[in-house]
């Protein structure tokens, strides 16, 4: 036994406070590759890329989740850390769903004169379409006429 208790308990937490952050960065890069995944070929839904983006948002909240908690040290913060994060949680929702339908529905109160010059929602496009679209460029990185 060491002459100082404390050091050999303060040895134990920094071993298991590295493989902490060891399993941590491990949970980040297979995250990571679900990121990744979506844009595979064995990823089910091309068809409906809004799966893919919900997925994607809830991926970079569960990776933003653990690099907050983990590498910035929330969770060992005392409770405080709910005073700050719960209201500005409750007002980021609420901003959201404030904005969602406003940004949404902002084409269905303009005048005539404005819609005439807005942008035109263009169908999506091919990777194919758009490179037979645009001219290649010749050896000095302009366009061939």
């Amino acid at each position: 036994m060491s002459e100082h208790p404390h050091a050999d308990a303060q040895a134990h937490d920094n071993h298991e406070g590295i493989a902490k952050y060891i399993y941590v960065f491990i949970a980040l890069c297979i995250l990571t590759g679900a990121s990744f995944f979506t844009y595979s070929d064995a990823w089910p839904f091309h068809d409906q890329p809004k799966i893919g983006w919900a997925f994607m948002m809830a991926v970079s909240c569960t990776k933003a989740m653990l690099v907050v908690l983990f590498f910035m040290h929330v969770k060992y913060e005392a409770n405080w850390k709910y005073v700050l994060t719960v209201p500005a949680a409750f007002m980021s929702v609420f901003l959201v769903l404030a904005l969602v339908p406003d940004i949404g529905r902002r084409g269905d109160w303009v005048s005539e004169e404005r819609k005439q010059h807005m942008a035109e929602p263009r169908a999506e496009a091919t990777s194919a379409d758009h490179q037979a679209a645009s001219p290649a460029p010749d050896g000095d990185g302009e366009a061939a006429h």
